[in-house]
């Protein structure tokens, strides 16, 4: 995120220090992918890092299929009777994070620093460094508010036998959601999925510690049969993370502000946190560029206009991604029914199925 709000403010005339987070051990290959909106990929292509990535690295999404824990209850979106070139776009989070490294090296108006390197004197300071952020538990004043969801996401790639088409998969049931994400395996663009399966924490513990025959075997018994989809061959290493919403408040004051990860966080059922940080990024380049000749970048009245700006939106999608989870965890059998029931509404209500693309698209945040 600090790399991307860096390259855009060159396009305001602002030098801009980068500070490089001290370096996080991840063990094996990066396994996760994002799920890009319209307007995140916008934002990417303006500062000329959307077209520097490798095409096995993306992935258009064409389809989205959604299905219940009862076999009717399905509700599917299409690319072409929305009149756009794709739903989403999957993106390896590692080629995205080298195409953003790259681009910040050659750009004029960042300095890059180390992590360990003294302070400067600056106007405003961008707190980018993401949930776990240790500057912004050093701001006096600031609460940071933690929901568990109680469940562990679990991330991985699978090779598949027989090609995707594009078509990206979920489920939602009691007590699981489970995400298969078109992707490719390699250069070659072999046909493949990225998984997301967000479980509660105990039994993703045991899935963690399975044997990757045992893993497969359970992917493939919670994939039904109907998904007709081949058998999965594990790809990769896996990682978890445990799940929770995060809420902070105030986002921003005198010469600082959040980005972000470090300012809210959300499920990731709906494949919406970096869109929102990217909509932050957005919005608070906006606001910087239309400031008054006279106000400087750090100016608190300024940035509360960025924090009002984004307060709705991220809001709304936590409590979205939070009803969600609540909704599809619930035993009991007339929970089971209504959301089953409200899959097959949305499905025939064409009108709505348009508005809620258009929501997740969010071709209109960039302006």
């Amino acid at each position: 995120m600090g790399r991307t709000l860096a390259l855009c403010l060159g396009s305001l005339s602002l030098r801009v220090a980068l500070r490089q987070p001290p370096d996080a051990p991840i063990e094996g290959d990066e396994v996760r992918a994002y799920a890009l909106n319209a307007a995140s990929v916008a934002l990417l292509r303006q500062i000329k890092v959307w077209d520097a990535l490798p095409p096995h690295a993306v992935t258009p999404v064409y389809d989205m299929q959604v299905h219940g824990d009862d076999t009717g209850a399905a509700l599917s979106f299409s690319a072409w009777q929305q009149g756009v070139p794709a739903l989403a776009w999957i993106v390896d989070v590692s080629a995205l994070e080298a195409a953003l490294a790259t681009a910040v090296r050659f750009a004029p108006h960042i300095e890059i620093l180390a992590s360990d390197a003294p302070a400067l004197a600056v106007s405003l300071t961008a707190v980018c460094e993401g949930r776990h952020s240790l500057t912004r538990g050093a701001v006096a004043g600031v609460m940071v508010q933690r929901t568990d969801y109680g469940q562990t996401a679990i991330a991985a790639r699978f090779r598949a036998p027989v090609a995707h088409a594009g078509v990206a998969r979920q489920w939602f049931r009691s007590p699981d959601v489970l995400a298969l994400l078109p992707c490719s395996a390699d250069s070659a663009s072999a046909p493949a999925y990225a998984l997301v399966w967000s479980l509660p924490h105990q039994r993703a513990a045991e899935l963690m510690a399975a044997s990757e025959a045992e893993f497969e075997a359970a992917l493939a018994q919670a994939v039904p049969a109907s998904a007709d989809i081949g058998p999965l061959q594990l790809a990769s290493a896996r990682r978890a993370w445990p799940l929770s919403r995060l809420q902070v408040d105030p986002w921003c004051g005198s010469g600082w502000v959040l980005v972000g990860d470090a300012a809210h966080g959300v499920h990731p059922l709906a494949g919406q946190g970096l869109n929102l940080g990217l909509g932050d990024v957005a919005a608070l380049v906006q606001v910087l560029a239309r400031r008054e000749v006279w106000r400087q970048v750090g100016d608190v009245k300024l940035l509360r206009r960025y924090a009002r700006q984004r307060l709705l939106p991220t809001q709304a999608m936590g409590e979205l991604t939070g009803g969600l989870v609540h909704l599809f965890a619930h035993p009991s059998p007339w929970m089971r029914e209504l959301r089953n029931r409200g899959l097959g509404l949305v499905q025939h209500a064409p009108g709505l199925k348009r508005w809620l693309t258009g929501r997740a698209l969010d071709a209109d945040a960039i302006r």
